[in-house]
């Protein structure tokens, strides 16, 4: 997902992988930390829509059909079978789970937990998060990550809410094509996040990234809803998954994920 090698100057971009241009970001509307290069190197300032744009594509969306790994469907909350979860937790978090680890996920990698989540591990599609304000959290980090890579079909099949937002979502990403990407998993990453809104039925997360090769962090807000017994992504109706990009001088008022 990261790659330390991008260009900061606007005269090679074309000549980058597809990931890393112009169009590929706009179009595509995810890979958080591109986002926040372009904010840097070609919007230069440019404003966008506010951390709070949702993506509601339909207030009481639908599921489609093999939403989830995992078969039925068990208690009133209407959670996987195997998708328990200890959902008692529901303040915003102030600091990450005690368990969080790093997983590898293309270039990337990704903070994941025993305790809030994932607990399915199916190919490209890691699924059973909590249904918590935490759970929201590793699931907007999993879900958008995993965008990036082949596969991206089935998470957006089964981890993105039905509607318009999903449709142009297909759309631009189908356009680009699965091309190879490159980098490192140290290039940059996940430097820390907040939860803007909460309730258990929509969450908005912000994300903030370090920018690779920069002393300088990112940010940029992504909608969460719960959905088939689980959070799934919500995109705008033209399919921009991520809103309000700004740049931060560092982490301080964000929940901090560590070495």
């Amino acid at each position: 997902m990261l790659n330390s090698g991008r260009s900061q100057g606007g005269s090679g971009e074309w000549e980058q992988p597809f990931w890393q241009q112009r169009g590929w970001i706009l179009s595509a509307g995810f890979l958080l930390v591109l986002l926040v290069l372009a904010v840097f190197t070609m919007l230069d300032g440019g404003g966008g829509r506010s951390p709070q744009a949702s993506g509601d594509p339909d207030p009481n969306p639908t599921s489609s059909s093999g939403s989830h790994s995992g078969g039925g469907k068990e208690g009133a909350d209407a959670r996987p079978a195997g998708c328990r979860t200890d959902d008692s937790d529901q303040a915003k978090p102030t600091s990450v789970p005690k368990d969080f680890t790093w997983k590898a996920d293309g270039t990337g990698l990704v903070p994941v937990s025993k305790t809030v989540g994932p607990l399915k591990y199916d190919g490209p599609v890691w699924s059973c998060f909590a249904h918590t304000p935490m759970g929201a959290v590793l699931a907007a980090h999993a879900i958008t990550d995993h965008l990036s890579y082949q596969g991206w079909r089935e998470v957006v099949d089964r981890q993105v809410v039905a509607g318009p937002g999903r449709d142009a979502l297909i759309r631009s990403r189908t356009a680009e094509g699965d091309k190879p990407s490159s980098g490192s998993q140290d290039a940059g990453g996940y430097a820390g996040f907040t939860v803007l809104s909460y309730d258990k039925q929509k969450t908005t997360v912000m994300v903030v990234v370090r920018v690779p090769g920069k002393d300088a962090y990112g940010t940029a807000s992504v909608t969460m809803r719960w959905d088939d017994g689980d959070w799934k992504l919500a995109p705008d109706a033209d399919g921009t998954v991520y809103s309000g990009m700004s740049q931060v001088s560092g982490t301080k008022g964000f929940v901090t994920w560590g070495a």
